[in-house]
């Protein structure tokens, strides 16, 4: 078999398991650092105030100000408290928000970032940050911002209500399947990949209708960091343009998002892509992979419909223009109107379809 493809580890130290979060105190003395601020949002600020606690004498305080797209607005008022708090790392406790916040702060500051997640985000796990100014979306890649260390503790995950444990694994699922077409694929995180869309699409439905069953939030959990390091290790495509799009032209919900616009991008997708589409069809247990991911969002009881979570009709084609005007790389050419088609179906909340533009068929 003739294989060429480079694949750069990524510098990250992960503690995986149920209670790990007793060791924050000694994960922060190995980064070397002498007092921690934590980080929530708004939501999660009493279990802010408990990792502060398990923290004891090196902790620097809390700050519950995180929110969903990182605003440099809040970014500039975490960077005050940072400042005040003299501390020399942050623990980042939640989802993408908070993560997302901690990394900002890394990125003007160099501070060290112990990352406890509680969703299945996945972003704790890559080199990647998106910052929201003036309604726009912008994501940068670079070390400066890979956190230094992760703590998963499945404990943390049993609050996780049903329904955002649905969006949240989809959204860690759609991180796996563009791995599988990216650019810059290699076979190490194709594994990853296949496995992590196996054991979400496996758990999420269990979790739906038993919040508690703690098997399958390990489950969940380990997809979860697997998808995570399929994003920090390779290229985006097409849904995450969407996705950031999306997400920050109409301040839409990020999980949700991602939900709803996954089978519509795979779909668009499958005729360039056919061994990613039999990777995903093997982890669906599906015969299709667009229809497959589409049927596990309904079965989860997850929006369908851009509609639904606050995207206004009008915003089609406003949303098609953007994402044609810096598209990242896609495994099969973007079309403006085949998007503003896409765009259209997922807003609606319809089946994805995989029609071939006449362009692309002639």
């Amino acid at each position: 078999m003739n294989m060429s493809f480079t694949y750069d580890a990524l510098p990250i130290r992960v503690r995986f398991g149920r209670g790990t979060v007793a060791e924050v105190a000694t994960e922060v003395a190995r980064l070397g650092a002498q007092r921690a601020l934590v980080l929530t949002t708004p939501q999660q600020a009493g279990e802010g105030e408990r990792i502060a606690a398990l923290l004891g004498a090196v902790s620097a305080g809390v700050f519950p100000g995180a929110v969903m797209h990182t605003p440099v607005e809040v970014t500039e008022m975490a960077l005050a408290a940072l400042r005040e708090s003299g501390a020399d790392c942050v623990v980042s406790v939640g989802g993408g928000s908070t993560t997302g916040l901690g990394k900002a702060l890394a990125l003007r500051t160099g501070v060290k970032q112990l990352v406890i997640p509680t969703t299945y985000a996945g972003s704790e796990m890559t080199p990647i940050l998106g910052e929201t100014q003036d309604g726009r979306k912008t994501t940068l890649r670079s070390l400066n911002v890979l956190p230094e260390a992760v703590i998963y503790d499945v404990d943390l995950t049993v609050g996780l209500p049903a329904a955002l444990s649905a969006t949240s694994g989809v959204n860690a699922i759609a991180h796996a399947v563009e791995a599988l077409y990216a650019r810059d694929r290699n076979p190490v995180i194709s594994l990853m990949a296949e496995d992590s869309i196996r054991s979400l699409s496996s758990a999420l439905p269990i979790l739906v209708h038993e919040p508690g069953n703690m098997e399958a939030r390990g489950m969940a959990l380990y997809g979860a960091w697997l998808a995570g390091c399929c994003l920090g290790a390779v290229g985006m495509a097409l849904h995450h343009k969407l996705c950031h799009t999306l997400g920050g032209t109409f301040n839409l919900p990020h999980a949700e998002t991602h939900t709803i616009v996954l089978s519509h991008a795979v779909a668009y997708n499958a005729p360039a892509a056919p061994e990613a589409m039999a990777a995903i069809t093997r982890a669906l247990g599906a015969p299709d992979a667009a229809q497959g991911i589409f049927d596990l969002v309904r079965a989860l009881g997850a929006p369908r419909a851009l509609a639904d979570i606050g995207m206004p009709a009008d915003g089609i084609e406003r949303a098609a223009d953007l994402a044609v005007e810096s598209p990242y790389w896609n495994p099969r050419p973007i079309t403006r109107e085949a998007i503003r088609d896409l765009i259209a179906r997922a807003h609606a909340g319809e089946r994805p379809v995989a029609a071939v533009p006449a362009e692309e068929a002639a």
